[in-house]
């Protein structure tokens, strides 16, 4: 491990950074560069603009120390507090997920719907409250109710919500458990655990670092999303839909899941990368069984 020093230059610590965490990240240049700007409270665009200016003796400490923490394995959100959603700056930490860029397709088919101008909305499993903010930066009339199972978790999207003065309701909740059947959502969205316990991935990349309650479920990573498609059918409105995310080799098993309780217009989204991500379906009381 190369020592940064007081004296050292922006384009010269960055060349030790890079040079160190090649042999851990596949973005090791990106991830220099951000834990430096991040040192230095700049944006990237300064460390190019001024490669020659030197670092300070607290400056440099504090980047080794952000490298090291890089170099074990810990992502990168978590060394800077914060992660990017839906163009939304989000406070992260260690008692949730990170949120995913795949995860904004589920917020744009959320918003391709055609719901009521007051549209009742549910999202269950909040975690940093990331889709359920996304929705209401974007739809600020609807009604956006954020559950978590997690105190934790409450409290992290609570703080989210606050930073951004978003208008959500926020609370505990093991799934449906603390939500009145009474109420009916026009939607409901979720993206709940989805890997299998025996899943290798479990045991590499940030997903190390990030809560297994958040990753793992039973049934070869299904039995929360048919607990919840099963469940949502009480707390839909007429005509609401449902929209999950889930793994991209289980859509064929999540739409027919969908089809056995009765939802229609069932479908399933493909993410970024043309993976199936997100599945989608409508629940209308007519079809009931």
């Amino acid at each position: 491990m190369i020592a940064f020093t007081a004296g050292l230059t922006i384009q010269q610590a960055l060349k030790q950074a890079t040079d160190t965490l090649q042999v851990r990240s596949e973005s090791a240049k990106l991830d220099a560069e951000v834990l430096l700007a991040h040192c230095l409270e700049r944006d990237r665009t300064y460390l190019v603009t001024w490669p020659e200016r030197c670092l300070t003796a607290a400056q440099a400490k504090r980047y080794q120390v952000l490298i090291e923490q890089r170099l074990a394995g810990h992502p990168v959100a978590h060394l800077l507090g914060e992660r990017e959603f839906w163009s939304l700056p989000l406070f992260v930490n260690s008692s949730t997920l990170i949120p995913r860029p795949d995860t904004e397709v589920l917020v744009e088919q959320a918003l391709a719907l055609a719901l009521p101008e007051h549209a009742q909305v549910l999202d269950l499993g909040t975690g940093t409250g990331a889709i359920a903010l996304a929705l209401k930066h974007s739809q600020p009339n609807w009604r956006l109710t954020a559950v978590d199972k997690m105190p934790d978790a409450v409290t992290l999207a609570k703080r989210n919500a606050e930073r951004l003065q978003l208008a959500i309701e926020i609370k505990q909740s093991d799934w449906f458990a603390n939500v009145p059947v009474i109420s009916k959502y026009n939607l409901v969205v979720s993206n709940p655990p989805y890997i299998d316990a025996d899943d290798p991935h479990l045991h590499q990349g940030d997903v190390r670092f990030e809560p297994h309650s958040a990753l793992i479920a039973s049934d070869h990573g299904l039995a929360d999303i048919q607990h919840i498609i099963s469940r949502a059918r009480d707390y839909l409105a007429a005509q609401g839909w449902l929209l999950i995310e889930h793994g991209y080799q289980q859509a064929a098993a999540v739409r027919a899941s969908f089809a056995d309780c009765g939802y229609t217009h069932i479908s399933t989204v493909q993410d970024y990368a043309q993976l199936d991500r997100v599945t989608l379906g409508q629940w209308r009381p007519e079809y009931e069984q």
